[in-house]
């Protein structure tokens, strides 16, 4: 099924602890991802639709698999724990895909690993789903993200609050290397770690970095970058991951662990949902300052790597937190001015975004439907944009501001209404519908899952069977907390 070559598993065991997956009583396959598998080069064999249930939940392992957990440590809520590792994921080896990519495929949920720290090492039916509808929304969406290969009920209940059903998810990645990675090595004085580390990271991910004059400070540099458009990329489609601790941040630049993360409804740029996150820390507006703190957290542990000046190594690990600051700025303007239509850059098109927030905030509008709507208003139908807000006065006003904006470039009406729909989603995870197919799919019933799969696949397109999941919840409809799914 797999044909695997594992480098991580070659590296020094005190990167991992070598676990094999414990059993599960009755492994049943919930969801396959044909599309990606034939990317990465899988072959499933669903005449045995048993057996390949029991490779996915790993209750058989397949050949050429190296189990691993992996070691890492992070600072969870600004409190930093030094050491954390797969507690309930575990690493079953590498595939080189049909395009040469390689990828990691994990099983999450897996049973308890040396990380577990006295939990059970297992995940519930919901989470698995969640990770599922969002990690492949974000592929449609065209967001650099972690991957669904398959959701797999275990047959066994997981004890949380409740007694939920068990499952187990399979995850494909570019690798599950993180910044709290690094933080294992360096809380122990380990720089010889730090640096085989770093060497294989630039291998795997940046392997164009290999002949920089400072490698290690080119791979710094590289990774806040990557992590600085992502972010803005996160903020255009009013994403709020809900736990951006240094051990959910990869160095490769994609979006990982989609447990308690959200998508606006109403715009509010303090908005929490994450049940957990009591302070507001890693709310919608404050993603990417905590960004370029994790990156500050990075940064101190290549500091040995940059220069045996200390002072001259601080002072280059501080030249990139301030390009970080600049990156995200100016990918934060590209993200809107795109969102709002405009084919060029002016001074003023910040502050007009700006405006546009407020009176979003103000009006309450829901910000999925409004940049969609707003498409609408760029042919001259500015009804179902302004319906978007409890008071439209201040809607009509940012209108004329920016119809003034627009005078200068020559595009078509029509125009750029496309261009605004090819960025402006029809269709996100919402919430509330998240929650109703999880919850429909706890008796059994996978239907929602599937019906919300399908819409998300093209959520640039206007569908009409698909006009309820596009539409904002009702004030009962809606999700105020949601929660991590350990």
């Amino acid at each position: 099924m797999f044909q695997f070559d594992n480098s991580y598993a070659r590296l020094p065991d005190r990167f991992f602890a070598s676990v094999y997956p414990e059993p599960v009583a009755g492994p049943k396959l919930i969801k396959f991802n044909q599309e990606l598998a034939e990317e990465l080069g899988v072959e499933a064999d669903f005449s045995d639709p048993a057996r390949l249930a029991a490779i996915l939940a790993g209750n058989v392992v397949p050949p050429g698999a190296a189990p691993i957990a992996m070691a890492y440590a992070g600072h969870q809520f600004g409190n930093f724990v030094p050491q954390l590792g797969d507690g309930r994921a575990i690493l079953l080896g590498e595939v080189v895909g049909r395009n040469g990519k390689r990828r990691d495929i994990q099983l999450k949920g897996a049973g308890p690993t040396p990380f577990s720290r006295r939990g059970d090492g297992r995940a519930a039916l919901g989470p698995v789903l969640r990770e599922y509808i969002v990690s492949e929304a974000f592929a449609a969406l065209g967001l650099p993200s972690t991957r669904a290969l398959a959701a797999v009920a275990t047959g066994e209940p997981v004890y949380r609050e409740h007694v939920e059903q068990g499952a187990v998810f399979v995850r494909v990645a570019a690798s599950h290397v993180r910044v709290g990675t690094f933080q294992f090595f360096a809380a122990r004085g380990d720089n010889d770690g730090v640096k085989l580390l770093a060497d294989y990271v630039i291998e795997r991910h940046y392997p164009e970095l290999k002949d920089e004059e400072n490698r290690y400070l080119a791979l710094l540099r590289a990774v806040a970058l990557k992590q600085a458009d992502l972010i803005a990329r996160w903020l255009g489609v009013g994403f709020i991951h809900g736990v951006m601790n240094t051990d959910n941040m990869t160095i490769s630049g994609e979006t990982i662990d989609f447990g308690p993360c959200a998508f606006l409804d109403e715009y509010n740029p303090m908005k929490v949902f994450s049940s957990i996150d009591q302070m507001g820390r890693y709310a919608y507006r404050n993603q990417p300052g905590i960004g370029q703190w994790n990156i500050a957290r990075l940064a101190e542990c290549l500091l040995p790597l940059l220069d045996s000046d200390e002072e001259k190594a601080v002072n280059a690990a501080n030249a990139v937190l301030t390009e970080f600051g600049e990156r995200f700025q100016s990918e934060w303007l590209t993200v809107f001015r795109k969102k709002i239509g405009l084919f060029s850059g002016a001074d003023g098109d910040g502050e007009l975004i700006q405006a546009l927030f407020a009176a979003m905030h103000e009006g309450e509008a829901d910000f999925t439907l409004a940049f969609r709507r707003l498409a609408d208003a760029a042919e001259g139908r500015d009804e179902a944009f302004l319906a978007c807000f409890v008071d439209p006065a201040k809607a009509q006003d940012w209108l004329t501001a920016w119809r003034e904006r627009l005078v200068g470039e020559d595009r078509s009406g029509g125009e750029r209404a496309a261009a605004m729909r090819a960025v402006n989603p029809a269709v996100i995870p919402r919430n509330h519908r998240v929650e109703e197919a999880i919850a429909a799919a706890n008796y059994g019933d996978f239907s929602f899952f599937e019906r919300l799969l399908e819409a998300l696949e093209n959520p640039y397109d206007d569908r009409p069977e698909f006009a309820d999941l596009m539409a904002p919840p009702k004030p009962e409809e809606r999700v105020t907390q949601t929660f991590c799914g350990t």
